[in-house]
């Protein structure tokens, strides 16, 4: 599976670009809009590391794709993250059915470059991890209730399954797989061209399940806070910083909170590119993890 993936990611993402670029092709006449491109330009958010649509590190209460309450929307999704000693390719789809539930998959491949060799495990040594999603909407509108003090709320879960359960354990994890829980809350403020979110996630991944789930500090859901903004600068260009806290389960490897900064550019409906700066703090052996992220999504 590790080798597969390794030759995949870009293969699979280039596939999930191409069947979608038919579908953007055949609807980029804006004047001739399809049955499932009704929303406003970027409030269906980009896609998450997990997989879900929110920000780049967190998801938000909006559901996926451009669909509203009688069509159904769609994103695939590319994102490279580049920080000092490692990276992650991550590859993904989603399906926002009715503005009310939507599914998601992920899959993730992280790689331990010069790090993996130091810890015995050789040079570009990787673990994989599927993410299996589900949201559902279940009160206010993000942007029919702008003008309400009520949020967009939304209640997901996001299941994990890592591929490397010997290193996992040796490392002192409990488990190789995990199920994330999670309520969002999303306010948009159209008069001031502002997203606000709040996300609370009940979990035991340690980073973010890369690492496994549990360990031999902690072995209990732990309430997690994460939180987004967003400023559209105008129709097509969006600016925003996200927070997002973890846990720190393992002895061997202490865990930071995450941090980024990043810049989402619309050219249509159809496709986004999200360009960040992370901070991603202590990884194993290596602090200041901070670098780029980038990822394309295209859909409708």
């Amino acid at each position: 599976m590790i080798d597969t993936f390794a030759k995949g990611p870009g293969a699979r993402a280039a596939l999930f670009l191409a069947l979608f670029a038919i579908a953007w092709t055949a609807s980029a006449d804006e004047s001739h809009p399809t049955a499932t491109s009704d929303k406003l330009l970027l409030t269906g958010g980009v896609s998450e590391l997990e997989g879900a649509a929110g920000g780049g590190l967190t998801p938000w209460a909006v559901i996926g794709g451009y669909g509203t309450r009688d069509e159904i929307g769609a994103n695939v999704f590319y994102t490279r993250v580049n920080v000092n000693d490692y990276h992650l390719d991550d590859a993904g789809l989603l399906i926002g059915i009715h503005d009310r539930v939507e599914l998601s998959y992920a899959r993730q491949r992280f790689d331990t470059e010069d790090v993996g060799a130091a810890l015995g495990l050789g040079r570009g040594f990787s673990f994989s991890q599927d993410v299996v999603g589900v949201k559902v909407r279940v009160a206010g509108e993000a942007v029919l209730d702008a003008d309400s003090a009520i949020p967009q709320i939304a209640i997901g879960l996001q299941h994990k399954k890592n591929n490397q359960s010997g290193v996992l354990a040796a490392i002192g994890a409990k488990d190789d797989q995990g199920t994330d829980f999670y309520i969002s809350a999303t306010k948009l403020c159209l008069a001031h061209s502002l997203l606000l979110n709040g996300t609370l996630r009940l979990t035991k991944a340690n980073q973010i399940g890369i690492l496994g789930f549990g360990g031999d500090r902690h072995d209990n859901y732990q309430p997690e806070l994460e939180m987004s903004s967003a400023y559209l600068l105008n129709r097509n260009l969006a600016i925003g910083a996200e927070y997002r806290m973890k846990p720190d389960n393992l002895g061997i490897a202490s865990e930071d909170d995450w941090y980024d900064l990043f810049l989402v550019w619309a050219p249509s409906k159809h496709v986004s590119l999200t360009v960040a700066y992370a901070d991603l703090g202590h990884i194993v052996l290596s602090d200041r993890q901070r670098g780029l992220y980038a990822s394309l999504q295209v859909g409708f």
